[in-house]
């Protein structure tokens, strides 16, 4: 899940990264190395970027993933956000993360070349309930995607429709499926997951996430704070995730600064 919101910006603060796995020892790590696509990829490939504390809660005291950040949790997530085409969240936390568009950093002009400044959000929601700056203030070159149903109210969907991109899916909820094909018909191929949790799962139940990328924060939070994935549909009258199903991953890599443990989990 996002630690900031998406329109968070700036320099970053001077943070250094010592590899664990798969070379102990190696210091200074460049970030923008470690965390590379795949290179030239001919499908969407799916990367979440989530957050839990030591004992595997997903939001802190506040109700939102952010208590569980620190400085070099944001140094990843920019790096990852300037390395992505596109930031997929899903509308809850659209909402409780307060996310607006991304803002450009000086230090992505190397990692976007021939891109955009920036990459754009796409949401998905069925309610077309979602925050005014994701849709108002986002540049045109990066305009905010929305994926929806033809269930949604139809005067949000007109205004929702003045500011962004909507794409309406025939069928009663957004799958997995429908984004990542209509991220491929625009091009999207690099694609930043950041939650929610219903999200998350979703996409694992579909076998659509290629790669997790889980910063493991130092604290305890006990038993009441959700996980990063959670059952159940993301918005009312979705469908449920399906049943259990364990997907084999390998870690490749393994990053610690400041107490914090950055692991990256590509699917088999």
């Amino acid at each position: 899940m996002s630690t900031a919101p998406a329109g968070g910006a700036g320099t970053p603060d001077p943070v250094v990264f010592r590899e664990l796995l798969p070379s102990p020892g190696a210091a200074d790590v460049d970030l923008a190395d470690a965390y590379a696509y795949p290179t030239d990829p001919d499908r969407p490939w799916v990367r979440a970027n989530m957050v839990a504390s030591a004992d595997g809660g997903a939001v802190g005291p506040s109700g939102r993933s952010r208590d569980l950040s620190s400085a070099p949790d944001r140094r990843v997530m920019g790096v990852l956000r300037g390395l992505c085409d596109v930031v997929l969240v899903g509308a809850g936390t659209a909402r409780k993360e307060a996310y607006g568009p991304v803002r450009g950093r000086k230090a992505w002009e190397g990692l976007r070349a021939g891109r955009a400044p920036t990459p754009a959000v796409a949401v998905v929601s069925r309610s077309l309930d979602l925050p005014d700056t994701l849709l108002t203030e986002a540049p045109e070159d990066a305009r905010t995607l929305v994926f929806t149903t033809r269930h949604a109210p139809a005067e949000r969907r007109r205004r929702v429709g003045r500011y962004a991109d909507v794409v309406e899916v025939d069928g009663e909820s957004v799958t997995p499926a429908h984004v990542v094909d209509g991220l491929a018909e625009r091009g999207m191929h690099r694609v930043l997951t950041e939650g929610g949790p219903h999200l998350l799962a979703e996409f694992v139940a579909a076998g659509l996430l290629d790669e997790l990328c889980l910063t493991l924060s130092p604290h305890l939070l006990g038993s009441g704070s959700p996980r990063i994935v959670a059952g159940g549909p993301d918005t009312p009258g979705a469908p449920a995730t399906g049943p259990l199903r364990s997907t084999p991953v390998r870690i490749a890599h393994l990053l610690e600064a400041e107490g914090n443990l950055f692991a990256r989990y590509v699917r088999d």
